[in-house]
């Protein structure tokens, strides 16, 4: 019978051939796209080697580890937000503003905290809530309310700026508990833990994307989420948990980014979501969503690093660096038009 209809419809398989080789192809440019980063890895790291005899040094080469673990978990929480289709701008904003909210609940009141002197532990846990429930809200608006994701995370990124420098009045809140800075000053085979734990994040994300039945959801509803509800997937319910677990992901950043700085200001976080988005782009996370992994996004995180140390031993001025990430995201979009065919929207 088979032999019957290739007989009455003879371009049939070799249509069905084209498509897969065309498919295979696609796969094989997004995956040299995404190994070609290791290239421009090693040939940022042998220029840094000529800039400045210090850049390859353990010393330097950890510090860019510390230095990136904070942004490693912004960019995991936006990549997962990326591949479900959708933005989360408000992330920069959850840096900023949930250790804030457990420094305040931690400190006295002659520390400009609330008075509240809750216990350490209670506070830690109160930045990973706040996170949550700005995740939840967020989601609760864009999942349930149909809103246009763009517009819903601009505002509450706003709105969380403003709630930041409002609580803290516009002061660095210092004297936090060594609890808060100790992912990124307690180290383990001489590396920070904030940077094991960014590892062991980007690997379980990673894992569950591949293998697990969620991940596979989460690529699905990028890709078409009609079809993914047709499959039977509870689209709403997976995507408000992804508007969670990324603000559970940003309040951890915020912790590390508290730990290695010692401090939290009241513009903590602002201007992050650019170098956020940056590193998302250029690891092959679609903004299209359905498309991107964990690795390529842990790879940009780790160029962009070295990017800004390599500037930094350069002295580069530092205004300068945002106009660099900025022509990096310009050149890997266009890396992604030439790569996958398709135009972005």
């Amino acid at each position: 019978m088979s032999e019957a209809k290739t007989a009455a419809n003879p371009g049939a398989r070799p249509a069905r051939d084209a498509r897969g080789a065309h498919g295979s192809r696609a796969l094989l440019l997004r995956r040299a796209r995404e190994l070609a980063l290791l290239p421009a890895l090693l040939l940022l790291m042998a220029l840094g080697a000529m800039v400045n005899d210090s850049f390859l040094t353990e010393r330097n080469l950890i510090s860019i580890l510390g230095a990136s673990a904070a942004l490693a978990m912004v960019v995991l929480a936006e990549s997962l937000v990326l591949i479900t289709g959708k933005f989360d701008l408000s992330l920069e904003s959850v840096v900023g503003i949930a250790p804030a909210v457990g420094a305040l609940l931690v400190l006295p009141s002659a520390q400009s905290g609330w008075g509240t002197e809750l216990p350490a532990p209670v506070a830690l846990f109160a930045i990973l809530v706040a996170g949550a429930a700005v995740g939840a809200l967020n989601g609760v608006l864009v999942v349930k309310f149909k809103l246009n994701a763009f517009i819903v995370t601009l505002a509450m990124l706003i709105v969380l700026r403003g709630l930041l420098v409002g609580a803290t009045k516009g002061k660095t809140l210092f004297g936090m508990p060594d609890s808060f800075s100790a992912l990124a000053t307690t180290t383990f085979l001489a590396v920070p833990m904030s940077v094991w734990l960014a590892a062991v994040a980007f690997a379980v994300a990673g894992g569950m994307l591949k293998y697990h039945r969620v991940g596979r959801a989460l690529y699905a509803i990028g890709g078409n989420a009609d079809a993914a509800r047709a499959a039977g997937i509870r689209v709403e319910r997976v995507m408000l948990g992804v508007f969670v677990a990324a603000g559970v992901l940003a309040s951890l950043g915020g912790l590390l980014l508290t730990g290695y700085v010692g401090a939290i200001s009241a513009n903590q976080g602002q201007n992050m979501i650019f170098t956020v988005f940056a590193a998302a782009v250029i690891g092959g996370i679609s903004l299209d969503g359905g498309k991107g992994t964990m690795s390529g996004a842990l790879t940009g995180v780790l160029l962009l690093g070295v990017v800004q140390n390599l500037l930094t031993l350069a002295q580069v001025p530092s205004f300068w660096i945002q106009a660099i990430y900025g022509g990096i995201i310009l050149v890997a979009l266009m890396i992604a038009r030439v790569t996958t065919g398709r135009a972005q929207d």
